[in-house]
């Protein structure tokens, strides 16, 4: 049976595009090899994200190119629900043809422009075009929803290696990174003292103020571990000083935001939430631990073991930021010696160090 160029890659190729912007730029190639006229073309999915809602990819005849537009919110305004229908409209005779790939309620758009009308077989062909397309694009989105899911709950790092089919218990990859524990104090009491919906509150703009300072400055959270986060800053295509130095950015960032919410929290009579931060340089061993059906990808070793021991120093010796001495040694920023200390489960005295 012989099909159009655009109908036999979508029976036969679409389904191994890794993204909308390859699966959306190889479709309208096909298209145009058909002799459809195409001005631009975009593509909407629903996004499972916790912050995204959809992602539209948008395509322009002109340049070949694709840039992505993303919906972060459900706006009250309709129109915000109309990027590619907007967009397109600029592009060619600005009348936009839109069909469904799949379901209505939760299917894909698929909307092209032309520098002409189409005429009535070439609109049947983009009619046909989202009907094919439905298979393809359901499979990408599973792909997509799969990627956010791991991403969401294991963080970058782990989400790629299960999707790398990482699935069995393992010895691991040893890290060597700038690590960061921060960890909130008298959580204990907040919790039994304030109702659950405002703990929870509470722990999320924590969360929020740690987590978006470290991803901000190129960490990753590993594990957030009761009312604690255990960070880090991987050393590799950056050298041991640079890692040092953008963890440190981070706590800077980490300690203005709390600042803020401090404020915020005494506007409406809130107690502010104390915490304590601790910085180390070392190896882990970072992988699969656990039994044979239900495994964690997470973090051990001494230099876990002694960044969050050494947060455990910040309340009896007053000071919220703490450095090892192998931390300190690799950053130029002023700091003051407050002495050696022995942490539990550490066998050497560790050297520490405060932030001036």
């Amino acid at each position: 049976m012989q099909l159009p160029s655009a109908l036999s890659f979508l029976v036969d190729k679409a389904i191994d595009a890794p993204d909308g912007d390859a699966f959306l730029t190889a479709l309208a190639e096909r298209l145009i090899a058909d002799g459809m006229p195409l001005a631009g073309g975009a593509l909407t999915q629903a996004a499972p994200h916790p912050v995204i809602e959809r992602r539209t990819w948008l395509w322009r005849a002109d340049t070949g190119r694709v840039i992505e537009a993303l919906n972060l919110a459900r706006p009250a305004d309709p129109e915000h629900n109309h990027v590619a229908r907007n967009w397109l409209a600029g592009l060619g005779t600005g009348i936009v043809q839109e069909d469904f790939a799949g379901r209505v309620s939760d299917g894909a758009v698929l909307a092209w422009t032309a520098s002409r009308p189409f005429s009535g077989p070439e609109s049947e062909l983009l009619h046909e075009v989202a009907r094919f397309a439905a298979a393809p694009l359901a499979l990408l989105a599973a792909r997509s929803t799969m990627a956010a899911l791991l991403t969401t709950y294991l963080g970058r790092r782990s989400a790629a290696q299960v999707l790398a089919g990482r699935l069995r218990r393992e010895p691991g990859e040893t890290i060597r990174a700038a690590l960061l524990f921060a960890d909130l104090r008298g959580f204990t009491e907040l919790s039994e003292s304030t109702e659950a919906k405002e703990v929870i509150a509470a722990l999320d703009a924590w969360f929020d103020r740690i987590a978006g300072a470290v991803h901000a400055f190129g960490g990753e959270v590993l594990k957030f571990i009761g009312d604690g986060v255990l960070a880090i800053f991987p050393i590799g295509e950056r050298d041991a000083a640079a890692a040092c130095d953008a963890a440190l950015r981070a706590v800077a960032a980490a300690r203005a935001g709390m600042d803020h919410l401090h404020r915020a929290r005494a506007a409406q009579g809130e107690p502010p939430l104390s915490f304590g931060m601790a910085l180390h340089l070392g190896e882990m061993l970072w992988g699969n631990i656990g039994t044979a059906d239900r495994l964690d990808f997470t973090a051990i070793g001494p230099a876990v073991n002694l960044v969050s021991r050494l947060e455990g120093l910040c309340r009896p010796l007053g000071h919220t930021v703490l450095l090892s001495g192998t931390f300190a040694a690799e950053t130029t920023q002023l700091r003051i010696p407050l002495g050696e200390y022995r942490l539990r489960g550490i066998a050497a005295p560790c050297a520490v160090f405060a932030l001036q």
